[in-house]
């Protein structure tokens, strides 16, 4: 395939509303732009139709307050075939938390209830710190994934597996993307019954406190897991 100037990303997002597509990938849209990388937003939701992998360098696949394993999900089966199709045409996938655990299902791998919820900042290590640095990640998620057969394990805690690799592809379960606004964009969607369920399990105002003080070290964060799925990709960047 005949590559443009600039890679060109598809950014597979959850949503239909346009505004809430772009607040969605947070520090992922803004890392791409500065590593010279030109991205578009898609969705299989509401019957929408997203480019043939094949015709683009990388896919980044964002969360979804759904579960990847709810196969009644119209919109889910399609999305699956997608990320097959780019396993087997090598287009390197980023998949976070909901899309790291679609793209697990797509290598062969499973997806579950996890052994208990994780909500708010959580420090985690690194098998692999060449591929992905240790840190205080975000996590918001019931779920686990499977190490995929033939993947390499980066990062597991007592809850779940964090962070994985298969060739160029990077799974993970946290969400390098978080920033104050992306917390507000998941929370205005939450029923009073979710609202409450959270609020339960995490002290909010504390999560939110950090979210703002340490913007600027979530977003540099970000960036180098962005960065260093280009480089393990082997795609060029303007880093």
């Amino acid at each position: 395939m005949p590559r443009a100037l600039a890679p060109r990303a598809l950014v597979l997002v959850h949503e239909t509303d346009p505004v809430r597509q772009h607040r969605i990938p947070g520090t992922v849209l803004p890392a791409l732009a500065e590593l010279g990388v030109e991205a578009e937003i898609g969705t299989f939701l509401g019957g929408g139709r997203v480019p043939d992998p094949a015709d683009r360098d990388l896919v980044v696949v964002m969360g979804s307050a759904h579960a990847a394993y709810d196969d009644d999900l119209p919109w889910l089966a399609p999305e699956l075939a997608f990320l097959r199709r780019a396993v087997e045409v090598d287009t390197p996938v980023l998949g976070i938390c909901f899309g790291g655990q679609a793209l697990a299902r797509a290598l062969g791998g499973t997806v579950g209830r996890a052994p208990g919820p994780e909500r708010g900042l959580v420090d985690l290590d690194t098998l692999r710190p060449d591929v992905l640095l240790a840190g205080r990640w975000m996590e918001f998620h019931y779920d686990a994934f499977t190490l995929p057969p033939g993947a390499e394990e980066l990062s597991r805690n007592a809850v779940a597996l964090q962070a994985f690799a298969s060739g160029p592809h990077l799974g993970l379960q946290f969400h390098p993307e978080i920033t104050p606004d992306v917390f507000a964009a998941w929370s205005e969607s939450w029923s009073p019954e979710v609202a409450a369920a959270v609020a339960a399990e995490v002290d909010l105002d504390a999560v939110r406190a950090e979210l703002t003080t340490r913007a600027d070290d979530l977003a540099g964060a970000c960036r180098a897991v962005v960065a260093g799925f280009l480089a393990r990709a082997d795609l060029p960047s303007a880093a």
